[in-house]
């Protein structure tokens, strides 16, 4: 069988958890395979709204099995602290955690506060969760993998050789107490127990799965334009958001891959620093942002208002084409049914009077300003709308100009975060 990857097309927040809930109903195991508990996933059921941070968006499915890959950043006391939430509402999921995964623990959290403090007004605007100083640690080959839990006398040699570094950027750059040997390996220990019951060998159980037949659906976070490499680079997180990262952060092999589907907003959203190149600001801004979604434009993590803006192809168009999209999602359409005509980002103007059809790198988008054009609103609600065909005229022509100005087939339109709010062409 083929694998299918779930990833967004933008700066995250494009809906990508419906998208893998709602995919999963006709997958066997659902696998994260990059970043932590830095960006939430809303995920709304007959039983209520639910948002994940580090858990698999399958979860909710008590038949499918859920994997935090190797290339999670795996923050022991986010994962207890969201299985119990679930628990408590009645839902125990299937979770299987690589042995690979490496651990994110507090004094990552506190480095990553301590230096978006530092930097002041020229901060990335991080959710302070500890994902940069994670990623640093894992790629200076000073972080705790999971394996590592089980064996106290590696655990004490490895943390005298990382804590003796941290101690002196805590000591002399931010003027904090240093960090204590006992305090963290109480806190690895603590991790132990919360993680043993679900430990094993991601990569051999993947690989079963794909001889015996069965589906395999990855989810991705964030989107294309925070990755490091192809992204909007500094305003970046510190792990690929890419498809073509997702067979090492899962551990399948790249050619299983064979479906990605791209998510992306019928209008733009972020939250985060970083070039926007449609955002809009004022009341224009806070209606669209009051609009969208089910509980409006606000960070499920951080629950900071999002930037807003109108649909911008250029960015997508790049961020389907670096992710090597295969179909894309469209989620959000019932968001613009107030307005009367819908402006559309086709093309970027540069300050020397150039035309920007590819999007460029940072420092030009710094300086590019949106070319609109305008296409009629439908000026109703879309909550009955089961068929493409059903759609209003002018939901379908903004549907189809979309798709031709980004290049790839929208196969799914989503107008609701609801289970059954969508449809497929």
């Amino acid at each position: 069988m083929t694998v299918t990857a779930v990833v967004g097309a933008n700066w995250g927040d494009e809906g990508k958890g419906r998208m893998v809930d709602a995919l999963a109903r006709d997958h066997d195991i659902v696998v994260r395979f990059a970043g932590g508990g830095n960006a939430g996933h809303t995920v709304i059921t007959p039983q209520g709204k639910f948002v994940l941070h580090l858990l698999p968006s399958g979860s909710l499915w008590p038949d499918k099995l859920n994997v935090l890959g190797p290339g999670v950043a795996l923050d022991a006391s986010q994962l207890k602290k969201e299985l119990a939430q679930l628990a408590e509402r009645g839902v125990t999921p299937q979770l299987l955690v690589s042995d690979r995964a490496q651990l994110l623990l507090d004094h990552h959290r506190r480095l990553d506060q301590y230096e978006e403090a530092r930097l002041g007004a020229r901060s990335f605007g991080s959710t302070r969760t500890g994902i940069a100083p994670f990623y640093a640690d894992k790629y200076a080959k000073v972080g705790v993998r999971v394996d590592d839990l089980f064996d106290d006398e590696r655990l004490v040699s490895q943390l005298e050789l990382t804590l003796a570094a941290k101690n002196v950027m805590l000591r002399d750059l931010y003027g904090k107490p240093p960090l204590e040997l006992s305090a963290v390996l109480d806190e690895l220990r603590r991790a132990r127990e919360v993680l043993r019951p679900y430990v094993g060998d991601v990569s051999a159980r993947l690989h079963s799965a794909l001889k015996s037949g069965q589906r395999i659906l990855l989810e991705g976070q964030l989107g294309a334009l925070r990755d490091p490499d192809h992204g909007i680079f500094p305003w970046v997180t510190s792990s690929s958001p890419l498809a073509g990262f997702a067979s090492v952060g899962a551990g399948v092999p790249p050619h299983a891959i064979r479906r990605v589907v791209a998510v992306t907003k019928a209008y733009s959203s972020a939250v985060g620093s970083g070039p926007l190149v449609t955002e809009l600001g004022g009341d224009e801004a806070q209606e669209l942002r009051q609009r969208g979604g089910d509980a409006g434009e606000y960070g499920a993590t951080t629950g900071r208002p999002r930037r807003v803006g109108w649909f911008d192809a250029v960015a997508t168009r790049y961020g389907c084409r670096v992710q090597g999209a295969t179909e894309v999602a469209l989620t959000g359409l019932d968001v613009l049914g107030y307005l009367e005509r819908i402006p559309l980002c086709t093309a970027y103007a540069d300050v020397d009077g150039s035309t920007l059809s590819e999007f460029p790198t940072t420092r030009k988008l710094d300086r590019a300003a949106p070319v609109y054009e305008y296409l009629p609103g439908w000026r109703c609600a879309l909550s009955n709308v089961r068929r493409f065909e059903d759609l209003p005229e002018q939901a379908r022509a903004y549907v189809l100009r979309i798709e031709a100005l980004i290049e790839v087939p929208i196969r799914w339109v989503s107008f609701g975060p609801e289970r059954d709010r969508f449809l497929e062409r």
